[in-house]
C-alpha cells in the first residue's frame, strides 16, 4: 500500500452551466467536492494539476484538497472526459473520514515470478485475455491498495484462468465484486482469430478499456445534476431526504 501523500490545490468556482466551457478553454477543469450529504462544493483547477493527480491518484488513493483556508481528505469519484481528445472536463471527488471505510476502484495486475516478463501460456505461444481491469474493494482510506495481484505463473495451458478468489488481499482489506468473476483466461490464438472474424475485426484485448473511455465521456451529460446534488453516496443520499439540495 501506497504512503505518498498526494496534494491538489483549487479554486473555488462561480461560473456553472454553459460558463464552463470558457473555463475549459482557459485551461481550467471544472470539479465538485461531495462533503457527506452537505451542499456540493464547485470548484476548478488547472488541466495540468488534475491531469497529474488522476494519474498519480486513480480512483484509490487518497487526495489531499487545499480550497482555500479549508483541507478535504477526497477521493476521485468520477472523471469525464471529452470524446474526441480524451481530455479531463470534469471531475468529482468524494470527501472521506481517515477512520471510516470508504469504497474503491483498484486495478487488477499479473505477478510473475522475477526471471519472467510473461505468463507460461504467453511463452508458450498462447492468449491471455483479461476479463476486467478493476475491483471494487473496501478498506479504510490509509489501507487502499495501489492494485490487487494474482498469480501469473499458474496460467499454463488452455482453458486455464483466474478469478477474484485468486487476488492476494492484504489484511484491512475486503473485496467486493464477486469472488467467481474470472480475471483472465488462456486462448488458442486461433480462437482469438475466430472470434475477431466473427465480430467483423472488433474483438480482442482491450475492448474493456475502450467501453470504459467511452462511459467517462458520456458522464459529462450529467455535470450539473452531479453538481447539484447534495452528497456523493447512496448513504447520505438517504439521510438527506426530503432535504432539497442548493442549486448552484
Amino acid at each position: 500500500m501506497s504512503q505518498e501523500k498526494i496534494t491538489l490545490t483549487l479554486a473555488p468556482r462561480e461560473v456553472v452551466g454553459k460558463g464552463l466551457n470558457r473555463l475549459r478553454r482557459e485551461g481550467q477543469v471544472p470539479a465538485v467536492i461531495h462533503d457527506h450529504g452537505k451542499p456540493s462544493i464547485v470548484v476548478m483547477g488547472s488541466h495540468l494539476d488534475i491531469q497529474k493527480t488522476y494519474k498519480q491518484a486513480g480512483k484509490n488513493h487518497p487526495v489531499q484538497i487545499k480550497v482555500g483556508d479549508k483541507t478535504y481528505t477526497t477521493l476521485i469519484k468520477d472523471v469525464s472526459l471529452h470524446p474526441r481528445n480524451q481530455l479531463i472536463t470534469h471531475v468529482v471527488f468524494n470527501a472521506v473520514r481517515a477512520d471510516e471505510k470508504v469504497s474503491a476502484e483498484v486495478p487488477v495486475r499479473i505477478k510473475l515470478s522475477e526471471e519472467n516478463q510473461s505468463t507460461p501460456a504467453e511463452r508458450a505461444g498462447l492468449v491471455v485475455l483479461h476479463n476486467i481491469e478493476t475491483v471494487e474493494v473496501e478498506a479504510l482510506p490509509k489501507d487502499l491498495p495501489e492494485a490487487l495481484e494474482f498469480d501469473g505463473e499458474k496460467l499454463v495451458e488452455v482453458g486455464d484462468h483466474a478469478t477474484v478468489a485468486d487476488l492476494i488481499v492484504p489484511k484491512g482489506v475486503t473485496v467486493k465484486t464477486d469472488e467467481n468473476t474470472t480475471l483472465a483466461t488462456v486462448f488458442e490464438p486461433s480462437a482469438i482469430a475466430a472470434a475477431n472474424e466473427a465480430a467483423g475485426g472488433d474483438a480482442g484485448p482491450g475492448d474493456e478499456s475502450a467501453v470504459e473511455s467511452e462511459h467517462e465521456s458520456s458522464a459529462e451529460e450529467g455535470t450539473q445534476e452531479e453538481e447539484q446534488r447534495p452528497g456523493g453516496k447512496k448513504e447520505f443520499e438517504d439521510k438527506e431526504q426530503g432535504h432539497n439540495p442548493t442549486k448552484q
